[in-house]
């Protein structure tokens, strides 16, 4: 009993560490001139890689029963930033092109009734595929047309409207075939250090017991 229990928790911790591990890093909500439709960045900031087969978005009503499937990535490898867009499959080529073609970066999709991301101000949360909330949260005001948001670590976090330069150590790029889209698809703001990531998951456990060219 003891042994099977142990082998419990650390099932249950493991479980909590790939959760905390994942966080919506960047969303774009209003595309300026010529640009695409709304898409969200997520970052796997843990040391192995996370399988999201069955996992599930939803934007503001932050509600399962409303979420709909993410689909075309099944894994994030440690370090790994990976992009959905609002679309079918066959969006995710003409995506890429608009921005650059994002050379190694993959990209996802997701489609459904209800979920659009709107310009006023949203927010976006994902599911794994037993239905429970995942760390990764993410709330925005109303977008400046062109420009995405950029998050920290923060649980709960709210969004930064992205411009061109240096944000830490993540570039942020307006695209060259259009004018006002900045973005920086694939790139995430520094993975941090092990221990810290092991401090997201306790506190993901606690909180639940209550690039252009």
């Amino acid at each position: 009993m003891k042994l099977s229990t142990c082998a419990a928790i650390g099932a249950i911790a493991v479980t909590a560490s790939a959760s905390a591990s994942i966080r919506i890093t960047e969303v774009m909500s209003s595309s300026g001139t010529g640009g695409t439709t709304d898409w969200f960045e997520v970052t796997n900031y843990g040391s192995s890689a996370v399988d999201i087969t069955g996992w599930r978005m939803d934007d503001n009503s932050f509600s399962f029963a409303n979420s709909v499937l993410l689909s075309g990535i099944t894994s994030i490898a440690a370090g790994q930033s990976v992009i959905f867009v609002e679309g079918t499959s066959a969006d995710v080529a003409g995506f890429a092109s608009f921005w650059g073609g994002l050379s190694g970066v993959s990209v996802g999709y997701y489609n459904g009734s209800g979920i659009s991301f709107s310009s006023s101000g949203d927010g976006a949360v994902l599911f794994n595929a037993t239905g429970t909330e995942t760390t990764a949260r993410a709330t925005f005001g109303a977008a400046t047309g062109g420009s995405s948001f950029y998050f920290d670590l923060a649980p709960n976090n709210v969004g930064i409207v992205s411009t061109v330069g240096t944000i830490g150590t993540q570039l942020t790029f307006a695209t060259t075939g259009a004018t006002v889209n900045i973005g920086s698809l694939g790139t995430a703001i520094a993975v941090p250090a092990p221990g810290a990531v092991a401090l997201l998951a306790a506190a993901g456990v606690i909180s639940r017991r209550r690039r252009a060219n």
